[in-house]
């Protein structure tokens, strides 16, 4: 929103010392955004008004070209001097008022202006448009006076405004009504507390007596229609050159009279009108949604197809504008047009906003009603308009006055006296709130309530639709105070215990796995029944039993995660697309686990605190969201370099991951061969802590790998961390000084038993002296037999307290082999 300081000054009691810049910073502390602030450029050397005289056609050229003899003043002599210009513009002819800019004068952008020859003939000046001057963006041609305006050889300066300047402000879609003069002048008023006169405030003649019959068959989409007629309208006349330069200040170019007219009176009271040629409009009028098949041609010549959710105007032919955006083509004000009707009319702001987006029709009317204009002007401001069509047009003003339909009034509104102090933290001095609400045009009404706690009621006025609870006359109050007198006070912090047990078991793991090479990501948590699909998962799987989101983001990504995997192969696929090669990524994150038959969530009130039985009554109802950790891994998970060739990711990463967790946070994991998808049936991993299943390890189906288009021998874990048991102590690496001693065992087994199984055997056989297990070698041939392989497993033995013997060591080995030989009849490989 553009708007000259002048325009706004004419509405206030300023001092003359009010600069635009105070107005800007004015505009800043009452929550407005200040765009820029121009000043119009003041222009040096001669500038001066000239009536033409004469205008000579050149031929010849590309474009057309006028000679012009324009008359600049009288010399000293008392002669009347004439100058010859040269001047591509056509929207004037002999005897037009121009502004001409003489040799020696400097325009804006330091273009000066001097005699020279063009096109054939010596040019004594410049025929100025308006962009030229600076005072608009109006470039199809020049700036023409009205005449009589000023007589040739005047100081134009003073005539054109420069000594003006531009406001422009961002509106935002809650304040509809500071896009007009009377909304952002009533709001310096505010600011400034200076007093404010409302444009608005103007007595209308009494005359029930309808000009036209106007019916409204949709009362929601139309509160309010006015008609006023005027006869005798002069199609001729000028637009007086106050209001031209308003207008091109504001960013409006001139057009003519009625359209001006409208437009000037939008700007300042912010109801958009609309001139009728009443000649063009058949029989009543009817304001109605359109009927399929209807189709409209609009201002900007084009026929358009009208959809049933469309507000129109019709007579009896059917269609004739498309309400509160465009109207049309039938019923258009021509240069022949002396009868005119002037509607003002209150739309509703959902059904104009849904109708300039579906017909792309943007334009300033429709911006001001989709935010809501006020029903209470309607009539005023066709008044307004009329009485300049009269002064300015030599119209007349038919008797009668169309008025449909009521203009709503806001509800009131009740809230404490201290409330804006409360939510503020800020002692206001007395009648502050009922001072502040009054002067944005609440009526107020102040009481006490049942408890005796003082309250005030406000109703708003008809311009502010948006106060329709406590909070929205607490903004206002804050905001004209000023919201640079709210202090900026740190709260003191809460005595507390800081992180919980699950808060720091959470970031150990997150911590470990990142030192160990995994590099954390966030995941989109929503997934789709594709990639369920290629996971495999059948309907009996839990995972499959998803809750959908009402408002997805994405309509194919509609279920909430029931497993990270998704997300996070999501997050290696993308990766991968950019580059990535070798990749390890861990994400720490709930999913939702909802039962068979998931009970339904209790409706809970916005208007107070649920009680503890509603939440009781909420948080039973909510599904299971345990806390899972997973990891993903693709490529080599040792880098190759001069250092030797590297090693690829594989399920026994993954399966190290999961004993890195339960390491981590000092629980005890048992790995076994286990089977479900996604995983590959022969590389699974089954974890489990006790009797309970907390996870799965390994490698990727392979038509997992294929629908996803992943990398092969893509590698996964998934762990359930709130499964595992919450100590409050995890364990401490132990660091021993003395030597460890290194034992190598190589065990024959049927080709059957798990190596992980085998190895916490010797585990456990060994004792506490067995600080590390490892296995090296797998061997099957016809050496060991059919059906039997050989584990070679390296141990590492060491006491925290003393050296120990080879005595001791053999001991330990020899239990350890024992225990693998009980449980699974493992031999020494000769």
């Amino acid at each position: 929103m553009r708007i000259p300081v002048s325009w706004l000054a004419e509405h206030l009691e300023l001092s003359e010392e009010t600069s635009a810049e105070t107005l800007a910073d004015a505009f800043v502390r009452i929550g407005m955004e200040v765009e820029e602030v121009t000043h119009l450029t003041p222009i040096t050397g001669p500038l001066v008004v000239g009536r033409v005289a004469e205008v000579e056609e050149l031929t010849g050229f590309k474009k057309p070209i006028r000679y012009c003899r324009v008359e600049v003043g009288e010399s000293e002599t008392g002669e009347e001097r004439i100058r010859g210009i040269v001047c591509g513009a056509t929207n004037f002819s002999a005897g037009s008022l121009v502004v001409v800019a003489l040799p020696g004068a400097v325009l804006p952008g330091d273009f000066e202006i001097a005699e020279r020859k063009t096109y054939g003939r010596v040019s004594e000046g410049m025929i100025c448009s308006a962009r030229e001057l600076g005072i608009g963006e109006d470039h199809d041609g020049i700036l023409v006076l009205p005449p009589g305006s000023a007589d040739p050889g005047s100081d134009a300066s003073e005539i054109v405004g420069l000594d003006d300047s531009v406001i422009e402000l961002s509106i935002t879609p809650d304040r509809g009504y500071c896009f007009s003069v009377r909304g952002l002048a009533r709001e310096l008023s505010n600011a400034l507390d200076v007093p404010f006169g409302d444009p608005a405030n103007r007595s209308i003649p009494d005359d029930d007596r309808p000009s036209r019959v106007v019916r409204i068959e949709d009362e929601t989409a139309c509160s309010r229609f006015v008609f006023r007629r005027l006869t005798g309208v002069d199609p001729a006349a000028p637009t007086p050159w106050w209001m031209q330069r308003r207008l091109a200040l504001a960013g409006i170019r001139s057009i003519s009279l009625p359209v001006d007219v409208t437009n000037y009176v939008m700007l300042e009271f912010g109801q958009p009108l609309h001139a009728w040629d009443a000649a063009k409009v058949s029989g009543d009028v009817v304001v109605r949604r359109a009927a399929a098949g209807e189709t409209l041609a609009t201002l900007d010549d084009v026929r358009r197809e009208l959809d049933p959710d469309d507000v129109v105007i019709c007579d009896d032919s059917g269609p004739v504008s498309l309400a509160g955006v465009m109207g049309g083509a039938g019923t258009e004000i021509g240069r022949d047009s002396n009868d005119v009707l002037l509607e003002a009319a209150n739309w509703e702001p959902a059904s104009i906003s849904r109708m300039i987006r579906r017909h792309r029709l943007p334009s300033e009317a429709g911006k001001r009603f989709e935010r809501g204009v006020d029903p209470a002007i309607a009539a005023v401001a066709a008044e307004r308009a009329a009485r300049l069509l009269v002064e300015y047009g030599e119209a007349t003003i038919s008797a009668g006055r169309t008025d449909v339909g009521e203009p709503t009034t806001p509800a009131p509104v009740t809230m404490p006296l201290a409330l804006p102090d409360r939510i503020a933290g800020v002692r206001y001095e007395r009648g502050v709130t009922v001072q502040r609400l009054t002067q944005i045009g609440c009526r107020i009404e102040v009481g006490t309530s049942a408890d005796g706690v003082g309250v005030v009621t406000a109703t708003p006025p008809t311009w502010r639709p948006d106060l329709s609870q406590p909070a929205d006359l607490v903004e206002e109050v804050l905001r004209l105070e000023g919201y640079h007198t709210i202090p900026s006070v740190v709260p003191a912090a809460p005595a507390g215990d800081g992180l919980d047990a699950a808060q720091l078991r959470q970031r150990a793991v997150s911590r470990a796995l990142a030192h160990d090479g995994y590099v954390e990501v966030l995941p989109f948590p929503f997934t789709g029944e594709e990639t369920l699909d290629a996971f495999g998962l059948d309907d009996s799987d839990p995972r499959r039993n998803a809750l959908r989101a009402a408002n997805a983001l994405e309509a194919d990504r509609s279920l909430i995660s029931t497993t990270l995997l998704p997300g996070l192969l999501d997050s290696l696929q993308r990766n991968l697309a950019r580059g990535r090669r070798d990749l390890a990524l861990f994400h720490i994150g709930q999913v939702v686990l909802p039962e068979k038959e998931q009970q339904a969530l209790p409706e809970l009130g916005v208007e107070t605190r649920p009680s503890e039985e509603s939440l009781a009554e909420l948080r039973s109802a909510l599904p299971a969201q345990p806390k899972h950790v997973g990891v993903v891994l693709a490529g080599q998970r040792e880098r190759s370099g001069w250092w030797g060739s590297g090693r690829a990711a594989g399920w026994a990463d993954a399966v190290q991951a999961a004993r890195l967790v339960a390491e981590t946070v000092g629980a005890s994991l048992e790995v076994s061969a286990g089977e479900t998808p996604p995983w590959h049936p022969g590389r699974c991993a089954e974890l489990t802590v006790g009797d309970t299943v907390v996870g799965h390890a390994g490698e990727l189906h392979p038509k997992v790998i294929e629908a996803l288009e992943l990398p092969k021998r893509t590698c996964a874990m998934e762990l359930d961390l709130d499964a595992l048991p919450l100590t409050e102590r995890r364990p401490a690496p132990m660091v021993s000084s003395y030597p460890p001693v290194r034992l190598d065992v190589a065990l024959v087994v049927d080709e059957g038993v798990p190596s992980g199984e085998l190895a916490e055997s010797l585990r456990t056989g060994g004792g506490e002296l067995v600080e590390e297990i490892r296995l090296f070698d797998v061997f099957t041939g016809e050496q060991i037999g059919a059906g039997k392989k050989s584990l070679a497993f390296a141990l590492q033995l060491r006491a925290s307290d003393r050296t120990l013997t080879q005595q001791e060591a053999t001991e330990v080995r020899d239990a350890a082999v024992a225990a693998a030989h009980e449980r699974f009849g493992a031999t020494l490989r000769g």
